[in-house]
């Protein structure tokens, strides 16, 4: 489901944004915004639409979440009109990133318990696969055969690959509590929060200040890629390359991170996880060579890392997992907000001359100040678990 998730990804809708500018006459600013409107708007559907996995089986959801995502690809390639191109993009964001990725993680926290890092930790390796992969498959057959042709592979691949592999890992129920169960870690009881309860938790609402920071700042600089390449006169290719090594340091620090997550626990992480991205937000604000970019990958690669793991582990284990839909399908949507933000706001300050490298600065400071607040709120959780 991360895998397949990769069609409603920045990193893979990007790839045909100079395209989409050149055909509707469009400056990078003004695509920036209907962009942000398009994933603003699956932001919006995924409190409803996400809470569903909480009442339906997963089988059942996968059954209708895969081919509308495979029908917003080819809409996406054969868009005879802007309004059609945003909302193929709407329906991309909303079940691509949203809900493919919503479906595995609240899945997944929901059947593991004692080993919860561990399985978050395999499961969020399906994004870095298909950050590595799929980009690079799509430019091949593009170049190839043209844009529209990759889009259409990338709806066959959701059909006939996708939907029942998907299907079928799912298919088996899973009852992770059950009788027969066991587990040589002692297991902590959580009780299980309502949406509406953890929507007046203060903390929650802190915890929000550095879950969105990754989401942001990754999905602004695989969106102005080809910015910073003419910015720096960097091979057009470069970026292509650099994510293979962002998705490598990524798998290696997410499994690591899950030994970690399981043996002292999500909120011991938390004081730290934005610090790479701080590096690399300050690295990016600066020129140079193509090794520049490399060296952001890696940084960028140990923050992905960090947080995929942590806070597919941190909802479950300070709210508990009955209404872990609801609640995560409120985080989930707080970040593709996030992610909308990011090309919009960061295109039209390019376009009132505020170079991105400039807007790095600030991000990477906004990253130490949010690691403060990180810290914060991890003393209040120890005290309320021991409480």
């Amino acid at each position: 489901m991360t895998y397949f998730s990769s069609f409603g990804q920045t990193y893979f809708i990007s790839a045909s944004i100079a395209e989409w500018q050149a055909a509707f006459d469009l400056r990078p600013g003004e695509f920036g915004r209907l962009y942000m409107y398009a994933t603003l708007g699956s932001a919006a559907c995924l409190p409803f639409l996400g809470r569903l996995v909480d009442h339906i089986a997963a089988d059942k959801m996968i059954a209708f979440v895969v081919p509308v995502l495979a029908c917003a690809t080819l809409l996406a390639g054969f868009a005879t009109s802007l309004m059609l191109l945003v909302f193929a993009i709407f329906l991309l964001r909303l079940f691509g990133q949203g809900m493919m990725t919503h479906m595995a993680l609240t899945a997944t926290g929901r059947w593991f318990h004692a080993d919860r890092g561990r399985a978050i930790s395999l499961v969020v390796l399906g994004h870095q696969g298909g950050e590595a992969t799929i980009p690079l498959a799509f430019a091949a057959i593009t170049l190839a055969y043209g844009v529209q042709a990759g889009w259409s592979v990338a709806a066959l691949v959701l059909l006939v690959a996708g939907l029942p592999f998907c299907y079928w890992a799912y298919s088996v129920p899973r009852e992770p509590h059950s009788p027969g169960a066991k587990s040589d870690k002692p297991v902590r009881h959580v009780h299980s929060w309502t949406r509406r309860e953890v929507i007046r938790d203060p903390i929650f609402w802190v915890l929000l200040t550095g879950v969105l920071a990754p989401g942001f700042i990754g999905t602004t600089i695989f969106y102005h890629q080809d910015y910073m390449a003419t910015l720096n006169t960097w091979p057009p290719q470069l970026f292509a390359t650099s994510l293979v090594v962002l998705s490598v340091t990524t798998v290696i620090v997410a499994l690591l991170t899950g030994s970690v997550v399981d043996r002292f626990g999500a909120v011991s992480i938390l004081p730290f996880f934005l610090l790479p991205l701080s590096a690399s937000c300050l690295v990016l604000s600066l020129s140079g060579p193509p090794l520049l970019l490399y060296l952001v990958m890696v940084l960028l690669g140990i923050s992905y890392g960090v947080s995929s793991t942590l806070f597919g582990s941190l909802w479950p284990g300070i709210y508990g997992t009955a209404y872990l839909g609801s609640i995560r399908a409120v985080t989930v949507s707080a970040v593709v907000i996030a992610t909308a933000a990011g090309p919009g706001l960061t295109g039209t300050l390019i376009d009132q001359g505020f170079t991105l490298p400039e807007q790095m600065l600030y991000l990477g400071i906004y990253c130490l100040v949010a690691t403060f607040a990180m810290g914060i709120a991890a003393v209040f959780l120890r005290r309320r678990a021991v409480g």
